[in-house]
């Protein structure tokens, strides 16, 4: 079987990196981004069994027709990595409420969505992986520490991984999972974060190729378990 994957946010960055890696493993991708010409351009650059989906995972009934014609096209979709990321850097007195709602779509909203709407044949299917990107500045254990927005909006995605995989009946082959790149060198992170987006995304790629007895339920970085 190929595993079909869905990656968001991968146009560039971490996202891109994940998916040329699952590339590599044999998976067929489907790229998501909101913008068609980057999607295209992105699998033009990977030239591969990569195909693009346009879907802005803020907008729900967008995203339920992007959805539905991608299913149709391509099938059920075995691995979802929820990937796609915003970061305002703002303090928190000077945050915007647009700013923390937007960071709340994204990294809340979206990924709710999509595991909502794709997890079910993955039960049906008996497998699945859902990989969520999350941050150490998510992390309670580690202080929250990153910018207010990114940091509470990334602490209630590790919650929502929690959540959803103790939502998956006992002896099923579904698997969920939150990680933390890193600091990686990208738009986001800047110039001087020390870690290339393929570091950043080699975590991900494990757990989406890891077999039935994975962990599930985690969080992690650099394949190590890592506290909430």
């Amino acid at each position: 079987m190929t595993p079909l994957s869905m990656v968001t946010g991968g146009n560039r960055g971490i996202g891109f990196a994940i998916a040329a890696g699952l590339l590599k493993l044999g998976h067929k991708v489907l790229l998501v981004a909101r913008d068609e010409e980057e999607a295209e351009q992105a699998c033009a650059e990977l030239n591969g069994d990569v195909h693009p989906i346009v879907m802005d995972i803020t907008a729900q009934a967008g995203m339920e027709d992007a959805l539905t014609r991608a299913v149709a096209v391509y099938g059920n979709v075995d691995i979802l990595i929820n990937n796609a990321g915003v970061m305002h850097s703002d303090e928190l007195a000077d945050l915007d409420p647009g700013d923390w709602q937007m960071a709340f779509d994204v990294h809340v909203k979206g990924p709710a969505a999509l595991t909502k709407a794709l997890l079910p044949a993955m039960l049906d299917n008996n497998y699945g992986r859902i990989i969520n990107v999350s941050s150490g500045y998510g992390s309670f254990a580690e202080k929250l520490q990153g910018p207010p927005a990114y940091a509470v909006s990334k602490a209630a995605l590790n919650a929502l991984t929690v959540k959803t995989a103790a939502s998956v009946p006992t002896g099923k082959n579904v698997k969920v999972n939150a990680m933390c790149p890193g600091w990686v060198h990208t738009r986001m992170g800047g110039s001087s974060a020390p870690l290339s987006p393929e570091e950043g995304a080699d975590t991900a790629i494990w757990l989406a190729s890891l077999d039935e007895d994975s962990p599930h339920g985690m969080f992690f970085r650099k394949r190590k378990p890592i506290s909430w």
